[in-house]
């Protein structure tokens, strides 16, 4: 699996691709990047030109700019898909790529053919709060956040073992990877040198029709312009499914709800053969 590299805006992002057809843009996650993908674009490659870019601090991508925002992250992308003279793809968006997705389908609407939205971020946000209920009032003070500091620590330390600990606390609550699958996937988590940056993103992020303790809306929602999948599995202790049900109220009749049993916060690995099915079903292929 090789990577290619291209340069946008003062950065340069990795990225896979593989297959041939109609293009996919894949977004990640946070803790993560292109390569937590693998599973599905190995099963989608013979119908699709699966792309799977590093966002901006993550994975094998540059960090030459620090970032408040997912806007920000989405317009990196429709300057990626600009480089690659892309005029318009489906996009998948899997957690924090969820609300990038989201933003690049509201930002940039004639970039969007369809998106499929697996797990991801609430249209209100995912707000921090301190012990006593008031919000953090910039980056250094969610560094003091129980979760915040202690995954930073292990990211830049490395820590094998404690990384593990989290996903399997988080992300890993049904299935999990082998050992050896595991080391692969924790080796792209060690890269990523934005974590605060992007907790923060999600924290301020909203595209509802409210205002929320760190943002006034911007009915970013209704700006979405083309067909929604989300998906919405009974095990997901990241995203709960209030979360989701946000984001279908938001986007209102253009959203299609795909239900997983027995599924937590990671399709790819509780479920995979089902999600490449029914993104290849609702992409028309």
């Amino acid at each position: 699996m090789k990577k290619k590299f291209v340069s946008i805006g003062g950065e340069t992002l990795a990225y896979t691709e593989v297959g041939a057809g109609e293009p996919i843009l894949l977004i990640h996650g946070n803790f993560s990047s292109g390569v937590f993908y693998k599973d599905l674009y190995d099963r989608l490659e013979d119908r699709f030109r699966c792309i799977a870019p590093d966002m901006r601090g993550f994975g094998d991508s540059t960090y030459n700019r620090r970032f408040d925002t997912l806007g920000e992250l989405a317009d990196d992308l429709a300057l990626f898909l600009d480089t690659l003279g892309l005029k318009s793809v489906y996009t998948v968006g899997w957690s924090l790529g969820g609300g990038v997705a989201m933003e690049l389908a509201a930002r940039h609407p004639d970039k969007v053919k369809k998106l499929f939205v697996v797990e991801g971020v609430g249209c209100k946000g995912y707000p921090l709060f301190k012990d006593d209920g008031s919000r953090y009032k910039d980056k250094t003070e969610l560094l003091q956040n129980a979760a915040v500091g202690p995954m930073l620590v292990a990211i830049e330390g490395k820590m094998f073992d404690a990384i593990d600990a989290a996903f399997d606390a988080t992300i890993h609550t049904v299935g999990k990877p082998d050992k050896e699958e595991s080391k692969r996937l924790y080796s792209e988590t060690f890269k990523q040198r934005c974590l605060v940056d992007a907790d923060w993103a999600l924290a301020v992020f909203n595209m509802s029709d409210e205002d929320t303790p760190y943002t006034p809306t911007d009915h970013g929602c209704k700006k979405i312009k083309c067909p929604v999948g989300l998906t919405l599995a009974d095990s997901d202790v990241i995203v709960p499914n209030q979360m989701v049900l946000d984001n279908i109220e938001a986007i209102g009749e253009k959203a299609t709800v795909f239900e997983y049993a027995r599924c937590g916060h990671s399709p790819f690995v509780d479920c995979p053969d089902k999600i490449a099915a029914d993104i290849a079903e609702f992409f028309g292929n």
